[in-house]
């Protein structure tokens, strides 16, 4: 009797090990829960969730069962060891109030299905019209902006009062290249013709903090409102004549954008003294050596989320145009696969190095140790022998799929005088560790990108501090 009572107990002990294992399963998602917040009829309301699978062997998902008010789209069905695919979600909630969905999640290494928990309060429900906000957006809906014009409405408002805000400077940058550079109305409002597409906003009034926002614009959603918050260190200045607004003259937005940007240039930490001295716009010969710069590109799907691929397009525009006649800049993209999108290629040639960087798409997985080791191959065939060669990785995380054996890669090509760079972009703290010991280990530095005058100014910073001339004593 006691045997038997022994041998069931481990049994039960056994099941439920087993059982154990099945429900905490391989696949892990970035989070379980989401609070939208209060939702206006106008705001987008999804949110995307990373799978990735840190098991041995290939994961699927088999299904994903939700209420009749959340739509979704997945990336990719299944997932090789240490890769992720992302599921986008999104609530279209009928009526105005508190809403809680639950959406499951079944995939190939559990028996229970995985709960992902929506919750917010809708102020409005949308109209019947707004099918922007009924059907989920598409991971690759990004368009160029070179088709379909349509009106488009920008208001700015202040963050607590919900006033309009009027002589509000906004840019509007599409595809990493501004668009247009306009001031709001009395009413607070912007009335401009636009391209379907995902767009990036830059705001900045007087008093206020600036302001930025990446969204999708279409024919139907055509009315973004951007809130700003006060600026509790403002002085205003003191009173001057007014001067009539038929009086101004309009800047042209490469001249007003960049000049706001720019005023925000700091020098990173390891910039000597004397570089301070030079004019932050300044890449002399006199002052600053050549440079064979290869960047390595995350164009894997997580860089479609929010304006990630928009700020390092962005970036390195801002680069490409501070390049000379003389250094080398070549791109290597990398996502379930890599390869060279751009061979090295001379500075003056901008024309080709824009065309390459304006048809940048992202999708797939993330082949990131695969991507620094042909990173590192491009930049010994360009190498300049009285000049800074470099590797600079763009990326929102960690380097995932085969990224096992580039630290090797690493330590051999650091010997032949070639370091790397890690760019951050839009990146979660876990993933900034690991980009910063990267970067140590590689002799180079790390660069977080977070907002558009990070993307303005820090790249071409951290090439004008790799390239200065240091005086011998």
């Amino acid at each position: 009797m006691g045997v038997k009572i022994r041998l069931r107990s481990v049994i039960v002990v056994i099941f439920s090990i087993v059982l154990s294992v099945n429900i905490s399963g391989q696949v892990t998602f970035s989070t379980l829960k989401h609070d939208f917040g209060t939702l206006e009829p106008y705001d987008e309301r999804f949110v995307d969730i990373t799978l990735t699978n840190k098991g041995q062997k290939k994961e699927y998902v088999l299904t994903v069962k939700k209420p009749g008010e959340v739509v979704y789209i997945i990336n990719g069905k299944f997932m090789d060891k240490d890769s992720s695919i992302f599921l986008r979600l999104q609530v279209n909630p009928k009526v105005k109030g508190k809403f809680t969905y639950d959406v499951e999640v079944f995939t190939s290494d559990r028996t229970e299905p995985v709960i992902v928990k929506l919750t917010g309060i809708m102020k409005e429900p949308a109209q019947d019209d707004m099918s922007m906000f009924t059907t989920c957006p598409d991971f690759n809906s990004r368009p160029s902006g070179r088709s379909q014009q349509f009106d488009l409405t920008v208001v700015t408002i202040d963050k607590e009062t919900k006033a309009e805000l009027s002589n509000t400077m906004v840019a509007m940058i599409q595809n990493g290249m501004p668009v247009w550079n306009k001031n709001t109305d009395k009413s607070g409002k912007i009335k401009e013709d636009a391209t379907l597409g995902f767009s990036y906003f830059y705001a900045k009034h007087e008093a206020y903090k600036p302001a930025e926002l990446g969204a999708y614009v279409n024919f139907q959603r055509n009315y973004i409102v951007i809130e700003l918050e006060k600026d509790p260190s403002y002085c205003p200045p003191p009173p001057v004549v007014p001067v009539h607004p038929t009086d101004v003259a309009e800047v042209p937005v490469e001249i007003e954008i960049k000049e706001e940007l720019e005023s925000k240039v700091e020098l990173p930490v390891s910039a000597p003294v004397e570089l301070s001295a030079l004019d932050p716009n300044d890449f002399s010969a006199a002052h600053f050596d050549p440079v064979n710069v290869i960047f390595v590109l995350d164009v894997s799907s997580s860089m479609q989320q929010g304006e990630k691929l928009e700020l390092m397009k962005y970036s390195l525009y801002q680069l490409t145009d501070m390049l000379r006649p003389g250094d080398k800049m070549g791109i290597v993209t990398y996502a379930t696969d890599t390869r060279v999108l751009l061979a090295p290629t001379d500075g003056s040639n901008k024309d080709d190095i824009r065309g390459e960087i304006e048809n940048l798409k992202a999708s797939g997985l993330t082949a990131g140790g695969e991507g620094i080791k042909l990173g590192y191959k491009q930049a010994l065939k360009s190498y300049l022998p009285n000049g800074v060669n470099q590797v600079i990785v763009i990326t929102d995380g960690a380097f995932n799929r085969n990224s096992d054996d580039y630290m090797k890669y690493v330590k051999k090509y650091k010997k032949k005088g070639v370091n790397m760079s890690v760019v951050g972009v839009g990146i979660k703290e876990p993933d900034k560790v690991k980009m910063q010991e990267a970067a140590e280990k590689s002799g180079g530095s790390f660069i977080q990108i977070l907002k558009l005058a990070d993307a303005q100014n820090k790249l071409k910073q951290e090439i004008r501090v790799l390239t200065f001339k240091r005086k011998s004593n």
